[in-house]
């Protein structure tokens, strides 16, 4: 009664809302447009993820803050979630082991490498994700300027008492000597305001000022110090040219993008300066509610902005997210600007891949639980399909017809478990009446011996091998307690019962790979049998040619040595103890005349 009170009482304005159980204890946080349509809709209807009617049931109060626009709820949400940490709410990865470039607030101010962040009034340019490419950048710097690295406290008065003494980076000509006055505070500010251009991404002030001086140097005649520039100058477009040019139009600008799969999402951030991609970053992001991909995009947008400390006004995204007014959220649809946000997709895509492979080493259960909640999303099934059971027919030109089944568990196969099948109701070669004849005993002998039944049973076959399956499944009377499909292999289609539509998987999906993966070793593993069939077959009949030798012989023959290969092989006196010697000679001589 007191939550129905509550929800009917909310404002309708923009704002924050916070769900806390029965003790007090805050579950979810979460920002709306509309206060009181956002929080009902929680409490309107049954949700199909199941963690969200978990939620539903633990709130016992509700506490808002209502705010004046979209983007104040946006930034309140993400500071509330991060002071907070609900239980029901995603969470970003912290960026507290990630490098900055610092630009220390001080009278000639050093520049260097740090993970803390102290804001006494310095500049911080970062994270950067890659110490590598923050060291890079850094060592580029120190190439170009002569920046002290001391830690002196060079105020006017210590300069001018030679408090201090020039140190072996003066002599190495890595520094001017600023501690003795040896360089002026402007020309050092100066060094500082392009090296901050740099950081940003920004080279065209650099080369130019380091263009005019080495002109300055030639017309001097000094072209030992005009060389030194020009390396210069060959670093920093160096360096550039190693940046991905996008477009020099697109120019402070953020571009964002998101792939998800049932259980994360993975967000991609780039930071666009002068037309060159100047840091780039991945966030993977655990779900735990049944998110959307809108939803978990503005909340990263939010977030990393934040931590990248970005002020551009614009930003690229693969569809429309609300972030308020005073952001420029632009969709490309085509030219440089559309491609640097697919870019974006498949940076994203590309580092999703690389944790699939780094847990299936590490994590092999987490891996088998997203896969199993991909599957059964791809495939439209009602539970994961933990356990697959895959047929085949095998007969060639109508001979010896066989079937196969192999079973996949948890998505790999379970060898002890496959099972060969000789058609014994079947006369000639009818694909249809052999798949109904295998599925049946399959699944009447599963029943009788109380042997767990699959989640999913595939069909090699288009919609007749199908319709045969499901006429036995009838029979036992199974048609609702398993899913079955065919899969075709001319496109790849997939089919299920009474729908004429079939479904078309991604190619490059793990599903379909999978599926191809059944029906493959199915395939396999019935041509290995119809195979030993034949050559068994061939061999007993090469018994039953050898002139003067009847069927009772060759039973006998079989049931002592097992194969006709074995006879072949046995001597005289061997054959001679089981059929006589009359007969025993004729064996002997049919399998050995090419010997002599």
């Amino acid at each position: 009664m007191k939550l129905e009170i509550q929800i009917k009482t909310l404002p309708t304005q923009p704002g924050v809302y916070q769900y806390y159980d029965k003790n007090g204890t805050i579950l979810y946080i979460g920002k709306a447009k509309n206060l009181k349509k956002r929080v009902a809709s929680y409490f309107n209807k049954t949700h199909d993820y199941g963690k969200t009617n978990v939620l539903v049931k633990k709130i016992a109060d509700i506490k808002h803050i209502v705010v004046n626009t979209e983007t104040d709820a946006l930034l309140l949400e993400n500071n509330l979630i991060k002071k907070y940490q609900p239980r029901y709410n995603v969470m970003l990865k912290d960026d507290k082991t990630y490098p900055w470039i610092c630009i220390k607030k001080e009278r000639f101010p050093r520049v260097f490498l740090t993970r803390n962040v102290i804001k006494d009034g310095s500049e911080y340019y970062g994270p950067y994700t890659s110490v590598r490419t923050a060291k890079a950048l850094l060592d580029l710097i120190k190439e170009l300027y002569q920046l002290r690295s001391c830690s002196y406290f060079l105020s006017e008065q210590n300069i001018e008492q030679e408090k201090y003494k020039v140190c072996l980076d003066f002599h190495i000509g890595n520094c001017k000597g600023a501690c003795e006055g040896l360089q002026e505070e402007e020309n050092y500010n100066n060094d500082i305001t392009a090296i901050r251009n740099i950081i940003k991404g920004d080279f065209k002030e650099a080369i130019k000022s380091f263009h005019s001086l080495m002109m300055s140097f030639a017309e001097k005649m000094e072209f030992e110090e005009a060389q030194k520039i020009k390396e210069k100058i060959d670093l920093l477009s160096n360096y550039q040219s190693k940046s991905t040019v996008v477009n020099p139009s697109i120019t402070n600008v953020d571009v964002f993008s998101i792939v998800s799969d049932e259980s994360y999402s993975y967000v991609n951030f780039f930071k666009i300066s002068n037309g060159a991609i100047i840091q780039s970053h991945t966030s993977e992001i655990k779900k735990k509610l049944d998110e959307t991909d809108k939803e978990l995009l503005e909340l990263s947008i939010i977030e990393i902005r934040q931590r990248f400390n970005s002020q551009s006004n614009e930003i690229y995204v693969p569809f429309k997210v609300d972030l308020g007014e005073k952001i420029k959220v632009t969709v490309p649809k085509l030219g440089d600007k559309r491609r640097i946000v697919e870019l974006s997709i498949r940076n994203a895509k590309y580092y999703r891949q690389e944790q699939f492979k780094q847990i299936k080493i590490v994590d092999p259960d987490r891996h088998v639980k997203r896969l199993m909640a991909q599957m059964k999303k791809d495939l439209r099934l009602s539970e994961e399909p933990r356990n697959i059971e895959c047929f085949d027919n095998s007969n060639i030109q109508g001979t010896n017809p066989v079937a196969a089944c192999v079973v996949f568990k948890n998505g790999k196969p379970s060898k002890k478990d496959y099972r060969h099948f000789n058609i014994k109701t079947v006369e000639g070669p009818d694909d249809f009446a052999s798949m109904e004849e295998v599925v049946f005993r399959r699944y009447k002998r599963l029943q009788e011996e109380g042997i767990e039944l699959p989640q999913l049973i595939v069909i090699d076959g288009g919609k007749g091998q199908l319709s045969s399956a499901l006429k036995s499944l009838d029979i036992l009377g199974l048609r609702n307690k398993i899913a079955i499909i065919g899969i075709a292999k001319r496109l790849e289609e997939i089919y299920y019962p009474d729908d004429p539509v079939p479904l078309y998987l991604d190619k490059k999906s793990e599903t379909l790979k999978i599926i191809q993966q059944l029906r493959n070793e199915a395939h396999r593993f019935g041509i290995t049998h119809h195979r030993n069939k034949r050559s068994k077959s061939a061999l007993e009949n090469e018994l039953e040619q050898i002139v003067g030798i009847g069927k009772q012989t060759v039973v006998s023959l079989l049931r002592n040595f097992k194969s006709a290969k074995r006879v072949g092989l046995a001597s005289l006196e061997e054959i001679e103890k089981v059929v006589g010697k009359s007969r025993a000679i004729k064996v002997y001589n049919h399998f050995n005349k090419n010997k002599n």
